[in-house]
């Protein structure tokens, strides 16, 4: 398999030359810490445009997949001391990061009653950000737990999906079991105004009000859907 680890002496550079961004997020991701990070270059703009809204204000937050602490600790300092930043991951090892950048909570992504009690603990979610097991059947059953309770207006952003596309992880090319699959049933979801067909899940698809297509990432969000209407305004 190709590796695509950057091996430039500048971080910064790089995503700066590639995708126009230096600061923001790009700017505290490329600051030496003491924890590891790993993510996408491409994926730093990508965090700003949704994310930069909430920044400074009191959100709640829940990521998917603490590893080695280091992304909890990337949040904490572009969201800001009001946030409110909880971590989950099935690693008992990470509860040793509970109480630095956030709190952190040991359990599986596929548990759905473990994620009720996260929930509930929390009390409210404006944004999910699954970077957990980045398993198919993880990431599906992650979704129908937590997208109910994500907060009118919120952000539920799954990365890592060039997993959709290999077998170890329940997807493959054209698999059946792929996301990109369950991602393809969200659009004829929200579009079956037109076709007349049934949604596959009419909870959410009164839910589903926008889709974003990224090279790995996608990100749904939560508004209330009306039926659609146009007018004519002025003279014909």
């Amino acid at each position: 398999m190709k590796s695509f680890e950057f091996t430039g002496p500048d971080v910064r550079a790089d995503i700066l030359e590639k995708y126009g961004a230096a600061g923001g997020l790009t700017g505290l991701f490329a600051e030496p810490t003491e924890t590891a990070i790993h993510k996408w270059h491409h994926f730093l703009p990508l965090y700003d445009r949704y994310f930069s809204p909430y920044r400074g204000k009191p959100l709640k937050f829940l990521e998917i997949g603490v590893s080695g602490g280091g992304s909890l600790a990337l949040w904490r300092r572009y969201f800001g001391p009001e946030a409110v930043i909880f971590g989950i991951d099935i690693n008992p090892d990470c509860a040793a990061f509970d109480g630095l950048a956030g709190q952190v909570r040991i359990g599986s992504q596929d548990d759905s009653a473990f994620l009720a009690k996260v929930v509930a603990e929390m009390g409210a979610i404006d944004i999910v950000l699954d970077d957990g097991s980045h398993v198919m059947d993880h990431i599906k059953s992650s979704l129908e737990a937590l997208f109910p309770a994500l907060s009118e207006g919120g952000i539920y952003m799954i990365e890592d999906l060039h997993t959709a596309y290999g077998p170890s992880f329940g997807g493959g090319f054209n698999a059946p079991g792929s996301f990109y699959n369950e991602v393809r049933r969200m659009i004829d979801d929200m579009h079956h105004w037109y076709h007349g067909k049934a949604p596959h899940v009419p909870a959410r698809a009164a839910w589903v009000s926008g889709l974003h297509i990224h090279d790995s990432l996608v990100v749904i969000d939560k508004g209330k859907v009306y039926p659609p209407t146009h007018s004519v305004v002025g003279i014909e």
